[in-house]
């Protein structure tokens, strides 16, 4: 094996052992909260090997974590490899995509082939953002450690503008909802109670309206899926909007994208939290959305006059 595949093995393991790092340190903070330390990676051992399913365990513990950092280990080359077979590789991009396709796309295999079920076993909005930060850490190691000169975190957005146009229209949009269920909750004489339901269910497994707890570690966890969730729906809108711009053949497709933003949501809620949806309200949850997704639309109108002057000017759709 010839020096330089060495050094992008080592550089590989070690990117992906600290990833995999990051991921437990995660859950470990999420089980504190709930008062059930380590109860994830025990949960996920009793699904894998069809041990039985109770109290904490070590073996269980070690027997996942192995796993788990060998699995890693095994993505850090992978994306090393890839990162140095690219001219110049947008790191900060492959990073989220790394968490968002490869990671979920495993872990979810892996689940599925084992017969222990897919969303049931661990709180999709914990495995979406652990994904994302453990992408975002390996990637941001392997810029360290092959010297990449470039700008790799906030600064990279200098470089990219749809990236930091799309950040700003999603935090316009996430926070558009937030006082919009704000005022509600303070109508009600409930502040927070939102959030905190929404954080209950899809985050600590609450099944009914007696579980859901006002708590500011539950809001606050909570509002970065929030936050999170709407930035990568504001990236999306910006590029479907400046695809417009070239060619407005794709209103139907920006058109379609935001009526199926609107689904998902309601979809969500439905599958991790059907009770949550009488609590809110299908039509509070609705309206929220689409006074976000109006907030959003009049961003990018605004930040486009290249798209305002082609709407205005006559095409045609090919169907």
């Amino acid at each position: 094996m010839s020096r330089p595949s060495q050094s992008l093995i080592v550089r590989g393991v070690a990117g992906g052992m600290l990833a995999g790092l990051v991921v437990a340190l995660w859950f470990l903070v999420v089980d504190g909260i709930a008062g059930q330390p380590f109860r994830t990676p025990s949960l996920l051992s009793s699904a894998l090997f069809h041990s039985a399913v109770g109290v904490v365990t070590l073996r269980a513990v070690v027997a996942y974590s192995v796993l788990h950092f060998g699995v890693f280990a095994v993505f850090g080359v992978a994306m090393a490899s890839l990162s140095s077979a690219l001219p110049s590789p947008p790191r900060l991009l492959l990073g989220v995509a790394f968490g968002l396709l490869l990671q979920e796309a495993v872990f979810y295999s892996g689940l599925l082939l084992s017969g222990a079920g897919g969303l049931g076993i661990v709180p999709w909005p914990h495995v979406f953002l652990a994904n994302i930060l453990s992408g975002i850490v390996l990637m941001a190691f392997l810029h360290r450690v092959e010297r990449d000169e470039r700008p790799f975190g906030l600064a990279v957005l200098r470089s990219h503008p749809l990236l930091s146009r799309g950040i700003v229209t999603g935090l316009i949009g996430a926070a558009t909802v937030a006082v919009w269920f704000l005022v509600l909750d303070l109508v009600f004489g409930r502040p927070l109670y939102t959030p905190a339901a929404l954080g209950s269910a899809l985050l600590f497994g609450a099944s009914e309206v007696t579980d859901v707890r006002i708590d500011l570690g539950i809001v606050a966890a909570y509002t970065v899926v929030h936050i999170v969730g709407f930035v990568v729906a504001g990236v999306i809108l910006v590029a479907v909007a400046e695809q417009v711009e070239r060619r407005p053949q794709f209103l139907m497709l920006a058109t379609m994208f935001t009526i199926l933003l609107e689904a998902l949501v309601v979809a969500a809620l439905a599958l991790g939290a059907d009770w949550v949806l009488g609590t809110l309200g299908v039509g509070s949850i609705v309206v929220g959305n689409v006074l976000a997704v109006s907030a959003m639309g009049w961003t990018i109108w605004r930040t486009h006059p290249r798209l305002r002057h082609r709407l205005q000017e006559p095409f045609e759709v090919h169907v």
